[in-house]
């Protein structure tokens, strides 16, 4: 439950919140507000106060249908942020598949590397082996463009399992320590609804084959439309009800756009559980 992220040690015996922080014009929920490096620095501060323990720092939407940016474009928009938030001493991520950008991040001293396409791109997975930095691997089917329309599987507990190994087991091949991973099974990325509540019920599943920790991104995500009704503005009490859902599972990582209620019920989810925070 100790996570290695360049030279420093993550401690996940008690889950901890990672604050979403998009510098885009296009995420689905924050696209635009974050743009100017001043926002960005004061958003991620309130986020650090409110109780993140780390900051995940986008510069590429991957909502369903969103258009892809040039790698130096990525890296224009995330570098600049990656650089101020870490001389400030903060742990930071950065959400990205691009072996440039990865290079990029990793020497502004990002600690942890968030891939939607679990390192499949070429290049990517050379590029963080070189590194010490921390490595989230996700599951996604097909591409952002096309990974909503239609998305099926047979059991989508086992294949979402099946797949994060066979990444874990890369990474290790390539000369990355266990330590240094987690795996996200990619909440809305080609799924359903009920995929999405399906993979919910199977995080233990996903903990257990996987043998990392498992990171849960489940924050106003569109599921929560069809089960509530709510726009996406509305999505807060749905947000922190999956959250609450992925801690009973046992996920360590809850990355989420609401820092500080979030983090009132990962405490208080503890406090019912005696203090400690293991399942």
């Amino acid at each position: 439950m100790r996570l290695k992220c360049v030279g420093r040690e993550l401690d996940l015996t008690i889950p901890v919140v990672m604050g979403v922080l998009n510098v885009t014009p296009d995420s689905f929920f924050d696209g635009g507000r974050f743009v100017d490096l001043s926002a960005a620095l004061d958003h991620a501060q309130c986020m650090i106060t409110a109780g993140a323990t780390l900051i995940d720092v986008g510069g590429e939407s991957t909502r369903p249908g969103a258009i892809p940016v040039s790698a130096d474009e990525e890296k224009r928009r995330v570098t600049p942020i990656i650089e101020a938030l870490v001389s400030r001493g903060v742990l930071v991520s950065v959400d990205t598949s691009k072996p440039e950008v990865i290079r990029a991040a990793l020497r502004a001293g990002v600690q942890m590397i968030n891939d939607v396409r679990a390192l499949r791109s070429p290049g990517a997975l050379e590029a963080v082996a070189e590194g010490s930095a921390a490595i989230c691997l996700m599951h996604m089917q097909r591409e952002p463009a096309d990974m909503q329309r239609a998305p099926s599987y047979r059991d989508v507990v086992d294949e979402v399992a099946e797949f994060l190994v066979e990444r874990v087991a890369a990474c290790i091949q390539a000369g990355v320590s266990r330590d240094r991973l987690l795996v996200d099974p990619g909440f809305g990325f080609g799924k359903t609804v009920e995929h999405n509540l399906e993979l919910l019920r199977g995080i233990p599943k996903i903990m257990a084959a996987t043998g990392v920790p498992v990171l849960a991104g489940l924050s106003r995500k569109s599921m929560l439309a069809a089960l509530t009704g709510r726009p996406v503005n509305e999505r807060l009490a749905g947000s922190l009800a999956l959250a609450l859902a992925a801690l009973d599972g046992g996920a360590r990582i809850i990355r989420c756009h609401d820092v500080a209620e979030t983090c009132d019920v990962v405490k208080i989810w503890v406090s019912i559980r005696g203090g400690g925070g293991l399942v």
